[in-house]
C-alpha cells in the first residue's frame, strides 16, 4: 500500500529555492516524498522532518543529512534548538491527513469504512473523536461543526448527537454516519459527511491552533531569503496561511511601524494561489483541493 503520494511535489520544492548547504524543515514528513526530493538537492546541508504520527517512522530515510522527529510541528523551535539548529533556510508543510491515515480503517478518519471513532493523528494523544462527541456540550459541538465544517445545520446536527448519546455512547464510524444521514439533503451524502468528519478531526488534533503556532515560529527562525512553502486543503487552513504570508498575522490586516512603513515579515512569491494541473488530479484525486502558497522572509 502506498503511504502517501506527495502533492504538487515539483512546484513546492521549486518554491523552496533550495541551497545545497542550507538547513531545511519538512514539517509534515508522512511518506517522505517531499523530504526525498529536498535531500536530492542537498550536498552539505541538513533536513529535519517532523511528524506527530509514529507510523511515519517506518518511512524514515537513511541519510546522514536527515533527522526525523516524531513530534507535532507546533513544537518546531524547541525541537530545532535541541538539535542545535537556530536558523533555517526554508520550511515546507503539506497540511491535512495522509493517504495512509485515511486508508487504515482502524484510525477512524474515513466515513466509508466502519471502525472505532478515533481520528487522532498522534495515537498517543489524550482525546479521541469518541471523547469529543461524548464530552462537549451541545453549544460547543454546534460551534465546532459551524466553524470547522462550515455546516449550516450545525445546531440540528449537535442536537441529534446529544439525543443519541443519552441512550448510547457514539463509538463507531457507522453509528455517526447513520446518525448524520437524515441531514445530508441536497448537498449530497458524501460531501456532507466529509464536512462532519473534517470538523471533528480538526478539533481532535487542534489543527488550527497548531498551524498558527508553527507559522508564528517561522518568523524568528528564518533568515532573510528563507522560503516558507505551505500546501493546504480546505478554506480554513488556506485563509490562515494566506493572511500570515500577506501580513504576518491571521487577520490579514497589514500594520505599520513607528515610521509609517509596512511591517510585514514575508513577501509573497505567488500572489495567485498555485493549484494542481488536471493530469496530477487524474493521477491522485486527493490533490484536487490542494492550494500551494509560497513566501520569502524579508
Amino acid at each position: 500500500m502506498i503511504y502517501h503520494i506527495p502533492v504538487l511535489l515539483h512546484k513546492s520544492i521549486e518554491g523552496l529555492k533550495i541551497k545545497p548547504d542550507g538547513i531545511y524543515v519538512d514539517a509534515t514528513f508522512g511518506g517522505g516524498g517531499h523530504s526525498r526530493e529536498i535531500l536530492s538537492h542537498l550536498k552539505n546541508g541538513r533536513l529535519v522532518a517532523f511528524d506527530a504520527d509514529i507510523d511515519a517512522m517506518a518511512n524514515s530515510l537513511n541519510d546522514k543529512k536527515f533527522k526525523l522527529l516524531i513530534q507535532n510541528f507546533r513544537f518546531l523551535s524547541n525541537n530545532l534548538r535541541y538539535h542545535e539548529v537556530s536558523r533555517i533556510d526554508g520550511l515546507i508543510a503539506d497540511l491535512g491527513i495522509s493517504s495512509h491515515q485515511i486508508d487504515i480503517p482502524e484510525r477512524g478518519f474515513s466515513f466509508r469504512q466502519d471502525a472505532v471513532l478515533d481520528m487522532r493523528m498522534n495515537p498517543g494523544a489524550k482525546k479521541s473523536a469518541i471523547d469529543i462527541l461524548s464530552e462537549y456540550s451541545v453549544e460547543k459541538l454546534s460551534e465546532m461543526f459551524r466553524f470547522y465544517g462550515e455546516i449550516k445545520k450545525s445546531g440540528e446536527l449537535a442536537g441529534r448527537i446529544d439525543k443519541f448519546r443519552k441512550i448510547k455512547k457514539i463509538e463507531r464510524v457507522y453509528e455517526l454516519v447513520n446518525l448524520v444521514k437524515p441531514l445530508t439533503g441536497r448537498e449530497g451524502e458524501n460531501k456532507f459527511m466529509a464536512k462532519v468528519f473534517q470538523a471533528i478531526r480538526i478539533e481532535v488534533n487542534r489543527e488550527m491552533e497548531n498551524l498558527k503556532e508553527m507559522l508564528m515560529q517561522t518568523v524568528d527562525i528564518m533568515d532573510a531569503g528563507a522560503r516558507l512553502v505551505v500546501i493546504s486543503y480546505h478554506s480554513l487552513e488556506d485563509r490562515l496561511v494566506k493572511n500570515f504570508m500577506r501580513a504576518g498575522n491571521f487577520t490579514g490586516s497589514i500594520e505599520k511601524d513607528i515610521y509609517g512603513n509596512f511591517d510585514v515579515p514575508f513577501k509573497q512569491i505567488n500572489r495567485k494561489v498555485i493549484t494542481p494541473a488536471e493530469n496530477e488530479i487524474l493521477r491522485n484525486k486527493r490533490a484536487r483541493s490542494a492550494k500551494l502558497r509560497i513566501a520569502e522572509r524579508i
